[in-house]
């Protein structure tokens, strides 16, 4: 399995559909109370006095096939909360309420009782209640034991919205570590290390440099960066925020018309292992996070304090006049869509 297209996720057939989404905006004149503000990930509803809610929704993906066969639920909660709050914040909003819907094959107490911890650990980290959601039992229409889909409502004032305007050549981006796969990329992942889905390893073998089984070094959680991304936005003036999550770094295009150029990455193991077993390294980084869960962009006098207030960070490139250019393992890679 060598591309996410082979691994059943078709990154030019997406885009093509996404394209008749932009006739949903029909419908943001049926805003209340004034005028929607679309930013490059987010699209902002006002609610008055200059204060604005966003919201996002997302699932776990094919994360739940890994929880499945490692008997595993207590953790993916909080990639469900992850996916959706680290989005919000991308735009400067704070995150303010969760809900939460699991669609299962047939209820069962003892999944739910797990999935539950992971959903609780999450809205703590994120800062941010669950005020609700829903179990529904759908035999007919899913093929897994369920499916966890949830839903993040934030707040901004409006001279607080990061819409990316801002950014100019020079400008710096900081990476925020990541804590492994988090929740994209899994149907490649699965593919290429898997013996369950046609790869190689075992799921339980334990490899050189991996402290545990496998299984459980792809189930690990993915961060939630709420609470540092905004204690800093406090203090200095963020121009462009990124959840690297699907589509990796051609996520970066989205938020400005100029170039990018990465030099600094620190893979888990777990990504070389991926590498190694026939993914091309332009394919890596069009699908895997490769070690930044998180990345913001500043001025270069606000470097220094951004490193410090966003503890683990590094600088891991900058903005340039063209191009979106990868330089690893003494590689120069220009990034196409």
């Amino acid at each position: 399995m060598k591309t996410y297209a082979e691994a059943g996720v078709d990154r030019e057939l997406r885009s093509k559909a996404k394209k008749h989404l932009v006739e949903l905006r029909s419908t943001f004149s049926l805003s209340k109370h004034g005028s929607i503000i679309e930013t490059p990930f987010n699209n902002l509803y006002p609610i008055g006095n200059d204060v604005f809610h966003i919201k996002t929704s997302d699932s776990v993906g094919t994360k739940v096939l890994l929880s499945q066969l490692a008997g595993k639920h207590d953790t993916i909660g909080i990639d469900g909360i992850a996916m959706v709050a680290n989005d919000c914040i991308r735009c400067g909003a704070q995150p303010i309420a969760l809900t939460d819907t699991i669609d299962m094959k047939k209820s069962d107490p003892e999944i739910i009782e797990e999935l539950q911890k992971g959903l609780k650990i999450g809205a703590h980290e994120a800062g941010c209640p669950l005020i609700g959601g829903e179990i529904a039992d759908v035999p007919e229409i899913i093929t897994v034991s369920y499916n966890i889909i949830c839903d993040c409502v934030g707040e901004v004032e409006k001279n607080k919205i990061i819409t990316g305007e801002k950014i100019k050549p020079g400008d710096i981006i900081i990476g925020l570590p990541s804590s492994g796969v988090h929740s994209n990329g899994i149907s490649l992942l699965r593919k290429s290390l898997f013996k369950e889905w046609g790869g190689r390893y075992d799921a339980f073998e334990r490899l050189d440099n991996f402290n545990r089984e496998l299984i459980y070094e792809a189930l690990e959680p993915t961060k939630i960066y709420v609470k540092p991304f905004l204690n800093a936005a406090k203090e200095i003036d963020i121009l462009g925020a990124v959840h690297i999550t699907g589509d990796a770094y051609l996520k970066f295009k989205k938020i400005t018309n100029f170039g990018f150029e990465f030099d600094n990455f620190k893979p888990q193991p777990i990504f070389n292992l991926i590498q190694q077993s026939g993914v091309p390294i332009e394919e890596m980084f069009k699908t895997f996070n490769m070690g930044w869960g998180f990345a913001i962009i500043v001025k270069k006098e606000d470097v220094e304090d951004a490193l410090q207030l966003l503890k683990g960070s590094e600088v891991i490139g900058k903005i340039t006049d063209k191009d979106l250019v990868i330089k690893f393992d003494d590689k120069k890679i220009v990034l196409e869509d």
